[in-house]
């Protein structure tokens, strides 16, 4: 069963990258961001880190779907990692266990469209973490229901959430939950907090700073799943100052997006509209 989710991974990954690439799916976007914070020197660099990215993201979606269940089977201990599970190895990044181990007292949790994001959520649940995540519905329907379904679950449990009220966001809190939050999007509320991220003006979701204000002392973490080697899995966990969240997670969202920019999906969405929208003008 492994091989043959290996198998029919790899034939989704490459068959859905090269029907995404004939179709210049998000290209412009892409491009559009890429000269605005100047990471691409010319449009070559922009081309080769757009294929980089339709690479990553199909082959994480295509590890989501036929190889989930390698994350039902983690060990809750973290001292059983380093691991080796499905032909996968997992390991715990130096200096992230303790922090993971007061995440399963709650707090917030907040994460970005960086790597194979959506794994993270399985990982935490599996190592007993009570995480909580709040997610928009997607559509069509029908993918929503797999998303939540099979990828936002654990042995039945499904951790998501479409919590719309502070009321609720503070009643997740309040129950010890650990808060998701995917927090590097383009907030276009009128509430939304100005900031910077890539050396650029962003306007960041609020939300983060009304939790602190209603619960002061509440712990801030951010994680990611590094897996520049295909065949290794680590996870990164770390504790965020609360007195300058949206700011202390935007500079570490950017070092990571500096060093490896074909592993951040944030680059497919229009990042900086509210903040700057000629950029994605038709030029």
């Amino acid at each position: 069963m492994s091989f043959l989710s290996r198998f029919c991974a790899a034939v989704f990954a490459r068959s859905a990258y090269g029907v995404l690439l004939a179709a210049g799916w998000k290209r412009s976007t892409v491009y559009a961001n890429l000269r605005h914070v100047g990471i691409a020197s010319d449009e070559a660099h922009a081309r080769k880190i757009y294929r980089g990215i339709l690479n990553n993201l199909t082959r994480h979606v295509g590890e989501l779907l036929f190889r989930f269940g390698t994350f039902k089977r983690l060990p809750a201990d973290l001292s059983c990692y380093p691991c080796r599970v499905d032909g996968w190895n997992f390991r715990i990044a130096e200096g992230s266990a303790p922090v993971l181990e007061k995440m399963r007292q709650g707090g917030i949790f907040l994460t970005a469209h960086y790597g194979n994001y959506e794994a993270i959520g399985p990982w935490l649940c599996c190592l007993g973490i009570p995480l909580t995540a709040s997610y928009i519905p997607v559509k069509p329907s029908w993918l929503n229901r797999i998303l939540e379904g099979r990828i936002r679950a654990v042995g039945g449990r499904r951790y998501s959430v479409d919590a719309r009220t502070p009321r609720e966001f503070l009643r997740l809190l309040d129950s010890g939950n650990l808060f998701c939050l995917l927090s590097d999007q383009d907030s276009r509320i009128p509430s939304a907090v100005g900031g910077e991220f890539l050396g650029k003006r962003v306007h960041n979701n609020p939300l983060p700073g009304f939790l602190l204000k209603h619960r002061p002392g509440t712990p801030v973490f951010v994680c990611w799943l590094e897996d520049y080697d295909a065949s290794v899995k680590k996870l990164h966990a770390v504790e965020v100052p609360p007195q300058s969240v949206m700011d202390g997670f935007n500079d570490w969202l950017g070092r990571l997006v500096g060093g490896h920019p074909c592993y951040w999906y944030g680059f497919t969405h229009r990042r900086f509209r509210s903040s700057d929208g000629d950029i994605y003008r038709t030029k």
